[in-house]
């Protein structure tokens, strides 16, 4: 049973060499049962990378895990909501989150990337940023901090998502799905003179990047060591900012491996980076992928990561059951052969529970892959 050398309280005074070895035994736990990945042919080459290789191929080694959207969305029934839904909305009857961990560490995962905050802009935790949070919903139910408890007693590595794009507090930002806004693709281009004073390319305000900050500095240093921080669309920040919010990162949880998310199947550097993994959203790896790129004139080492829901959907969706067996098993040897990790998405419903018909999915999943 894992067991943190740091307390909950005592981490925000820790040094960053304490957050380390707390983070390094936690791999160790994780991992004791899997493989290690096999070493590349430029496996003594250390790159220009921030974390260095040996500390990468540990993540790699955990090879599974599960990403779990939920939150406002799944009781919208909206990926999307507008934002002006009342915090309200958010009322599981029977949450429990010490079932989705147990879930995972009975299916064969080894950590676990929840969505601390999502389009909605609705947050679960009691953020002292904003007033959209669970401490203003039906169920006060502090969800992070849960999580990572639960993950703590049960030898999982908890990890945290969250989206750039808020519907709710926006500052004078332009986000994603604004109307006008042209295409994820323009997130992080300049506009053309003749588009410039029209609604076409979203961007973040100083003010919101400012709140963004002071969000994720609670998330990293409230609850613990956290194996891994997944920032979805990254595109919006811009570089500058993007850059300073990796880096921020890295300062409060050295050891923490950081996603940007570019979507998709390739890397995008204007989107993207700096990052410490490739993400491939319902992707799987080429049989071309190397986890060696040059970026800006420096031969990084960037390990993949598969995230692909066990349905159709991200969010808890009534009937959208999993997909076959073989199906299944064919995503997770797909991975495994690519070299890529794979986070596989069981979101939990409006009780607040990963559904039967999922749980069984996976544990058939761990059987038929003997994981």
């Amino acid at each position: 049973m894992l067991r943190h050398t740091l307390s909950r309280r005592s981490f925000l005074a820790s040094a960053a060499s304490t957050t380390a070895a707390a983070c390094g035994a936690a791999y160790a736990v994780a991992a004791a049962n899997t493989a290690a990945p096999a070493a590349s042919p430029a496996s003594a080459e250390q790159g220009g990378q921030r974390l260095p290789v040996a500390q990468l191929q540990k993540w790699e080694a955990l090879q599974y895990g599960m990403f779990i959207h939920y939150g406002l969305a799944t009781f919208a029934q909206n990926e999307f909501p507008s934002g002006k839904e009342p915090a309200t909305l958010y009322a599981p009857d029977r949450l429990d989150v010490d079932q989705w961990v147990s879930v995972a560490r009975d299916a064969g995962m080894k950590y676990i990337v929840l969505t601390a905050k999502h389009v909605a802009g609705h947050c679960l935790w009691p953020s002292k940023h904003t007033d959209y949070t669970v401490a203003n919903s039906t169920d006060k139910t502090n969800v992070v901090e849960k999580l990572c408890q639960a993950c703590e007693k049960r030898g999982v590595l908890p990890g945290l998502y969250y989206n750039s794009s808020d519907n709710r507090d926006r500052f004078g930002s332009r986000m994603l799905f604004d109307e006008g806004v042209k295409s994820w693709g323009e997130m992080s281009n300049i506009p053309k003179p003749s588009e410039r004073l029209k609604p076409v390319t979203p961007f973040t305000s100083s003010l919101y990047q400012t709140f963004m900050t002071a969000q994720i500095t609670e998330l990293l240093t409230q609850f613990g060591p956290i194996a891994e921080m997944w920032i979805d669309m990254p595109g919006i920040l811009g570089p500058g900012y993007r850059t300073f919010l990796y880096q921020e990162m890295a300062r409060l949880q050295p050891q923490t491996v950081i996603m940007m998310n570019s979507g998709g199947s390739d890397f995008s550097e204007n989107r993207a980076w700096p990052s410490d993994l490739v993400s491939m959203e319902r992707h799987v790896p080429s049989s071309g992928f190397s986890k060696w790129r040059t970026i800006r004139g420096k031969r990084c080492y960037m390990p993949g990561e598969v995230c692909d829901p066990i349905g159709k959907h991200w969010f808890w969706v009534a009937g959208d059951a999993p997909r076959s067996d073989e199906t299944l098993v064919n995503l997770f040897n797909s991975c495994r052969k690519g070299g890529a990790n794979l986070l596989l998405n069981v979101p939990a419903d409006k009780h607040g529970l990963i559904p039967e018909e999922s749980v069984q999915a996976l544990m058939r999943l761990r059987k038929n892959a003997g994981i």
